[in-house]
């Protein structure tokens, strides 16, 4: 009975210790065999069709707000700098996300990387939590347009009937068909293919680039003829003190948030080593160059307690006699709305595409048309699903858990990069098709080496031996040295591993508890202090241990070789960690109560579809070594 009961708990034990394993089971960098089966969309977007639609998914309507409710409450004159501030913390995030892309130039952006380094089940609730943000951020941006357009044409009266906005009395919801009109435009547009979307997307970009370029040449000329008097201010340049910049920047910097998109486009560039980096650069450096003049004229136009928190800049503006430029303004935040929702749209078709790909979800959304070389079935239920509730919801009070979406991506997209510097995945899995070539590949090998082995007995046998060599004791003394240096130089590249990685969970939990502590204001001061001062050392020990280890060696061969390489590693990833969490737990806890039950119910369709159908379900994970072995062997055999 004893024995059975032992056995019992063999197999639960095992089972357990099964299941764990699929829980962080990583799949392979899988590009080049996507390209190899026929999956692939059409390779046809450049460095300058990835800005653009960086740069249109990045600005939108809110900058147009934005400056004069930060000024007004935070920053006063130093709205510019914390823009700066917060753009150089979204170039950290755009640092990692560059990397990834050129290693990784496939659909999926922040949940095919976590596939590949950290593991199945994270990279599920971040596709899941992306496809959330996506479809709300689009039905929401689509929400904001109708009233800017009624604002251009000078009132809802003006707008067609069939486009104004009315309430159902029997539901009390107020439907916007305006909106849904314009992301069924949209939906059909992306389907057309990417290069006419991408167009159109440049093409809209550049008017609302325009836009705001009037905005920097005809506000600074105004400017100077008035002396630039919101500089000239008694409170100086600093009104708010450095904590009100420094909360300004914490607000601003969710104006960056959009420049992912461009990997999300990464089967569709054609150079995507030299052109992913690229566009992301590009979009971050150009999003924050406009970003600081817009605000440097604005703030300088008009005091900053005089500047109106609705319409700031066309008050500015008419403030100096210019009230015919408000069209030009409301123009540039319908082009700026129009050229986000595109971009909001873009990546989630890819997503689910990706997803399904993996097999956890229904082949349905993996499908891509012959014709277009879009994954048409994915955009459509995707447009629909946007329409729908732009038509019917006013998802403004769900637009927070689009930053939790965005954020999170980020957060692990920075722990992909240290985990890929430090403990790249050892193992990769094929599919269980392969098993025959794996079985002799693997024994060709341990051939291979047995016969090595042998010859290196031999030889030192024949060391040992020599005449000229055991009179001096040389042999004798240094092959044991010898001996012991290479078992010593074998076995300390996995306790390296090992170190790095209890070193990056350790540094994530110091983060949590840090910004924990710092973010929960209802606790005690001396039980917040505590705990961030717990936090932090164990985060920067953790960090000092990193940045002393070795850089692990299979990190130059794993992925796409020859692409960016994210710089100051480990500190850069560690500040992005940092700074993500930090904005992450400062949001409210409504928005965490929402997104918790979301990732609940993304939770309960894993365990009942994806788990189970995941195309790693029965992988066999075999050496990274062994790899160029089993496909020569594999090629070889259907030749």
């Amino acid at each position: 009975m004893i024995v059975s009961m032992q056995d019992k708990g063999e197999a639960l034990l095992s089972k357990c210790s099964k299941g764990f394993k699929s829980l962080v089971r990583r799949k392979q960098v899988d590009s080049v065999h996507v390209r190899r089966e026929g999956h692939q969309l059409a390779r046809k977007l450049t460095a300058l069709d990835l800005t653009a639609i960086g740069v249109g998914t990045t600005i939108g309507a809110g900058v147009y707000v934005l400056v004069g409710t930060v000024a007004r409450e935070h920053t006063g004159p130093a709205l510019t700098v914390s823009f700066l501030i917060a753009g150089l913390a979204a170039a950290l995030s755009a640092f990692c996300y560059a990397e990834l892309a050129s290693r990784c130039p496939s659909a999926g952006s922040a949940y095919h990387y976590t596939y590949i380094c950290i593991g199945e089940s994270v990279a599920w609730l971040i596709g899941w939590s992306l496809i959330l943000e996506y479809t709300i951020g689009g039905a929401a941006i689509a929400r904001g347009i109708s009233p800017n357009i009624a604002l251009f044409l000078g009132g809802e009266g003006n707008l067609p009937a069939f486009l104004v906005r009315h309430t159902i009395p029997q539901l009390g919801v107020v439907v916007d068909p305006c909106a849904a009109i314009l992301v069924l435009i949209v939906m059909f547009l992306l389907c057309a293919g990417i290069k006419e979307s991408s167009l159109v997307q440049t093409i809209v970009t550049t008017v609302n680039v325009c836009a705001m370029l009037f905005i920097i040449v005809a506000g600074g000329y105004l400017a100077c003829k008035t002396g630039w008097v919101g500089y000239e201010l008694h409170g100086g340049f600093f009104p708010f003190g450095l904590n009100g910049m420094l909360a300004g920047s914490a607000i601003v910097f969710f104006s960056y948030i959009g420049f992912d998109a461009v990997t999300g486009a990464a089967e569709e560039t054609k150079r995507p080593l030299r052109d992913l980096p690229l566009g992301i650069g590009m979009t971050l450096t150009l999003c924050c160059i406009l970003y600081m003049l817009v605000s440097v004229v604005i703030v300088g136009l008009v005091p900053y307690y005089a500047l109106n928190p609705d319409t700031p800049i066309s008050s500015a503006f008419s403030a100096n006699g210019m009230q015919w430029a408000a069209y030009i303004v409301t123009a540039g935040a319908v082009t700026a709305l129009c050229a986000s929702l595109m971009g909001s749209l873009l990546p989630q078709p890819r997503l689910l595409m990706a997803m399904a790909r993996d097999g956890l979800l229904p082949a349905f959304f993996s499908d891509i048309s012959t014709r277009t070389h879009v994954p048409v079935k994915s955009t459509v239920t995707t447009g629909m699903l946007a329409a729908v509730l732009a038509f019917f919801m006013d998802v403004s009070e769900l637009s927070g858990m689009v930053s939790v979406g965005t954020l999170l991506a980020f957060t692990v997209v920075a722990i992909s990069i240290l985990i890929l510097r430090y403990a790249p995945p050892e193992e990769v899995p094929l599919p269980s098709s392969l098993q025959q070539f794996i079985d002799s590949v693997r024994k060709q090998l341990d051939d291979d080496s047995q016969s090595m082995e042998r010859k290196e007995f031999n030889d030192v046998d024949i060391v040992e031996q020599s005449p000229s060599q055991s009179d001096h004791g040389e042999a004798s003394i240094q092959y044991p040295l010898i001996e012991k240096q290479f078992s010593e130089d074998k076995q300390n590249p996995q306790r390296r591993r090992n170190i790095a990685v209890w070193n990056i969970a350790l540094f994530c939990i110091g983060v949590l508890v840090l910004t924990s502590a710092a973010s929960a204001e209802y606790l005690p001061s001396l039980v917040r202090f505590s705990l961030g001062t717990v936090g932090a050392a164990i985060l920067l020990c953790s960090l000092v241990v990193l940045a002393c280890l070795n850089q692990d060696e299979a990190r130059h061969s794993f992925g796409h070789t020859g692409g960016f390489l994210c710089p100051f590693v480990p500190f850069l990833p560690a500040a992005c960690i940092l700074i993500n969490a930090y904005l992450l737990m400062s949001l409210g806890v409504g928005t965490w109560i929402r997104v918790s039950i979301w990732l609940i119910m993304g939770a309960l369709v894993y365990i009942s579809y994806g788990w189970r159908h995941s195309s790693l379900t029965n992988a066999v994970y075999v050496p990274m070594a062994y790899l160029d072995h089993i496909y020569r062997a594999s090629s070889s055999h259907q030749v």
